[in-house]
């Protein structure tokens, strides 16, 4: 029995060795999927216009903007505001994490997130409240990165 111990922590010392190398240091895709799997936990919460609390009800921007709060990183509170700063992001370059615009004809009227794989996270209305829909469910005229 004496004899295994030694063996047991040679074995436990070794294996941190062996995972340091992977370690990598976060990219802009890994703090956009921290982004992302953030805001996605709200799913299924109210929409209330005005709102900003990701739990009790937001509206777009105000979901938006809470989200990328809790990162440290500070946002302008309205959806019109929010697309016009930012880093403008071609909608053919879109990463997880960037937000995506929509117009009424008139004007940005609605923000969402991208969550990859053609989809974004958005409160969308007091009806559906916070949902994931098809990131073309309306056209977006623009996107723009916080990250």
């Amino acid at each position: 029995p004496q004899t295994e111990a030694p063996q047991t922590e040679a074995q436990q010392t070794e294996a941190p060795q062996e995972t340091a190398p992977e370690t990598e240091a976060p990219s802009y895709s890994s703090t956009g999927n921290q982004v992302v799997n953030f805001a996605t936990q709200f799913v299924g919460n109210p929409y209330v216009w005005g709102g900003t609390s990701l739990t009790n009800g937001a509206d777009c921007s105000g979901f938006t903007q809470s989200v990328f709060a809790n990162f440290g990183i500070s946002i302008p509170r309205t959806a019109a505001a929010q697309a016009s700063s930012g880093t403008p992001v071609s909608l053919s370059d879109i990463q997880a994490g960037d937000l995506l615009f929509y117009s009424n004809g008139s004007g940005i009227s609605h923000v969402a997130m991208y969550i990859g794989g053609g989809q974004v996270v958005h409160a969308s209305s007091s009806t559906t409240g916070i949902i994931v829909s098809n990131m073309n469910y309306r056209t977006p005229v623009c996107a723009r990165s916080f990250l």
